[in-house]
């Protein structure tokens, strides 16, 4: 059964929440605060080894409300129950989003078209371990009889940013095989990645659904002629294997069909990494964690399932999402990852969350006529402190943050682990509260500064304060939280989507410039113009051929 098409702009709650903005729009936090004493204790979810705290947002428990009234009238229950139903939710291409089943336990029943897909989930699974324990233990070897010391993931996007990210969150827990990514077509980062690699002990894993895409395919063809120069043709089918549904084109790539790890229709590539996909990921950790990467995902999706809205994390922190991109129309959100490990978070989630929600037509087909999806970045703090911090205290914009840190570090240096929380802390508070006039000339008069002096500089070092943020704080970076915290974003992208009436999971926006680019590589490759285009792209394009 298809979603059901709501504008949220006719609903009753939508209505209600505009009024509702012009009431509390000017609120500062602080204010909110001292109106009700356990604001805080009211405005945070305890589930698991997560303690999610949103009171430092500009809401009232009448905001909370009306959003979930919004969410309620845009029937998210019956959206959520096609969603992990099996519904081809994603109309425009046919297919279900059925990521979540990918970290189902072996017990469940998903159906697609009449059939119980978990025992194909599982066999796929069995193949990744035995797979990944053989090459880790060694019992897979090169061609040469040696053990492999290195893996190449060749992928782009869903294929590349997934398991990119996460192989780098778990670094603790990484075995002795290096792990490397290859996405960009520009030839430079290929061949910068296997300058350092030995051919006789890399492993390839070419990530590709269709082993059409001409990024993936390029870079896997250069690797291969690159291996050929020392390597027999045969020698092809022991050191590359293939993430794919296209077995007569992996086969005449020359890789061994039993060495071809299947993927569906039904999962989205950029929600991908839970599937075979995450083959580099088994590699990298072991399988065991692999497992509890999934575990972690299953047990956010059965809270995100099961929960009331009122308590439900990736409910709320979506509803929070529309309440600023819809009322107070802030256009982006930063999230920043108080561990070096999530250095590649912000940018996995762009794709996630862009590719998404990035929408201008609705589910009836019609064009919308409010805001929809967000802008998504975000570094590591403390590092981001010394870099963009400045625009988010006291620039002109509002930007609401989203800031996740762990309790416990891993390698167990307690001063450093203080120092990181501290900040951690420190910033959503400065955020919160700023630093007012009076405060300012009060810090400037124990520095002994002339009245003239005060006065000249105290409005530069004034602080509005009242800038929003989320704060996440889970017990410790293991693989199964990493789980839980890629699934609340999933989930997340979800609800903005059903209340913004459009479809999250296809991606035509992605196609187009890919067209044109395919049209204009044979006018670089070929002695004329065979294409009309624009004044400035044929420029472009003669000055690229005719330079010196």
């Amino acid at each position: 059964m298809a979603l059901k098409s709501i504008n949220p702009t006719t609903t009753k709650a939508w209505s209600k929440l505009q009024a509702h903005f012009k009431t509390i729009e000017h609120k500062h936090l602080k204010d909110l605060f001292a109106e009700h004493d356990n604001r805080a204790k009211n405005m945070t979810i305890t589930w698991d080894d997560f303690y999610v705290d949103y009171s430092k947002h500009r809401i009232s428990s009448e905001t909370l409300a009306l959003l979930i009234d919004l969410a309620n009238e845009v029937d998210l229950k019956d959206a959520m129950s096609k969603y992990f139903g099996g519904d081809a939710i994603n109309k425009t291409e046919g297919r279900e989003v059925l990521h979540t089943a990918l970290r189902n336990p072996e017990t469940a029943k998903v159906t697609v078209d009449g059939n119980n897909v978990m025992p194909e989930i599982f066999e796929v699974k069995h193949k990744i371990k035995d797979f990944s324990n053989a090459v880790i233990n060694g019992e897979v070897k090169s061609y040469t009889n040696k053990s492999f010391t290195d893996i190449v993931n060749i992928g782009i996007g869903g294929s590349d940013l997934g398991p990119a990210m996460v192989v780098d969150a778990l670094a603790y827990y990484k075995n002795h095989l290096k792990t490397h990514f290859v996405s960009n077509v520009d030839g430079d980062h290929v061949n910068e990645v296997i300058k350092h690699l030995n051919p006789e002990t890399t492993l390839f894993v070419i990530v590709s659904k269709t082993f059409t895409t001409q990024e993936t395919l390029s870079n896997a063809n250069t690797i291969r002629e690159w291996f050929l120069k020392d390597a027999p043709r045969d020698a092809v089918s022991k050191h590359f294997v293939a993430v794919s549904t296209n077995i007569e084109k992996v086969k005449a790539f020359g890789i061994d069909e039993n060495n071809v790890f299947p993927m569906w229709n039904w999962v989205g590539g950029r929600f991908s990494l839970w599937s075979a996909v995450g083959l580099s990921i088994s590699l990298s950790v072991g399988f065991e964690n692999f497992e509890g990467l999934l575990l972690g995902a299953h047990k956010m999706d059965e809270h995100f399932r099961t929960e009331d809205f009122d308590n439900n994390i990736p409910v709320i922190t979506a509803l929070l999402s529309v309440w600023y991109n819809n009322f107070f129309h802030a256009e982006s959100e930063a999230v920043i990852s108080y561990s070096q490990y999530l250095n590649q978070f912000a940018t996995y989630l762009q794709q996630g969350i862009m590719e998404s929600n990035g929408k201008t037509i609705d589910r009836n087909g019609d064009a919308i006529t409010y805001q929809t999806g967000t802008i998504i970045w975000g570094e590591p703090g403390s590092n981001s402190q010394h870099a963009f911090f400045q625009l988010m205290h006291q620039g002109s914009k509002l930007i609401p943050a989203e800031f996740i840190g762990f309790a416990s570090s891993l390698h167990g240096n307690q001063d450093h682990q203080d120092k990181l929380m501290s900040n951690f802390f420190a910033q959503t508070e400065a955020l919160m509260n700023g630093k007012s006039k009076e405060a300012v000339i009060a810090e400037l008069k124990s520095q002994k500064l002339s009245e003239e002096k005060i006065m000249e500089l105290a409005p530069f070092k004034v602080f509005e304060g009242n800038k929003p943020t989320t704060t996440i704080l889970i017990e410790k970076l293991t693989p199964e939280s990493l789980g839980k915290l890629i699934a609340l974003y999933e989930h997340k992208i979800f609800v903005q989507g059903i209340i913004w009436n459009i479809f999250s999971y296809d991606q035509f926006g992605v196609e187009l410039g890919k067209q044109l680019a395919n049209s204009i590589l044979k006018e670089l490759q070929e002695e004329k113009m065979v294409n009309e285009h624009d004044d400035s792209t044929k420029n472009l394009i003669a000055f690229y051929k005719n330079r010196d």
